[in-house]
């Protein structure tokens, strides 16, 4: 397959979309770490405590889906370079290299998505034992 200006082209809105996801991600879970911290340090509560534990997992996996995808994005465009240098052995090799950092940072998106569902169920879990305990009394 001859690899042309276009093909490694074609990743740019994509990544771009990708690492602007991230980003927004990124600042809604440091806001809500902020947020938490300051309610922990308030009234300490193991939920909390466990939220913030996750949070900072979740922050980690973002850090590294953002360094992937921005990994990603510097290959392609270095891939298009080296096609503009007809350098064609080595482009294909720089833009097969970058769909595999873009893989990879998809995939620690689908590990931050998991974790965040467990976040979500320790919040429903203390939501439950709130509502039984209501209707106990």
């Amino acid at each position: 397959m001859e690899l042309s200006l276009t093909t490694p082209a074609l990743l740019f809105p994509a990544i771009s979309l990708l690492m602007l996801a991230y980003t927004n991600r990124f600042i809604v879970l440091a806001q809500l770490v902020r947020d938490l911290y300051t309610k922990y340090k308030q009234e300490p509560d193991i939920v909390l405590k466990e939220q913030i534990r996750n949070l900072r997992i979740r922050l980690k996996i973002i850090r590294n889906m953002q360094i992937f995808g921005a990994l990603s994005f510097f290959f392609c465009v270095m891939s298009m370079f080296l096609i503009y240098a007809n350098y064609l052995f080595f482009a294909n090799i720089v833009f097969g290299l970058s769909l595999l950092l873009l893989l990879i940072s998809l995939g620690f998106l689908v590990m931050e998505v998991q974790i965040s569902i467990n976040a979500l169920n320790i919040q429903l879990e203390d939501f439950e034992m709130d509502i039984d305990h209501e209707n106990k009394q």
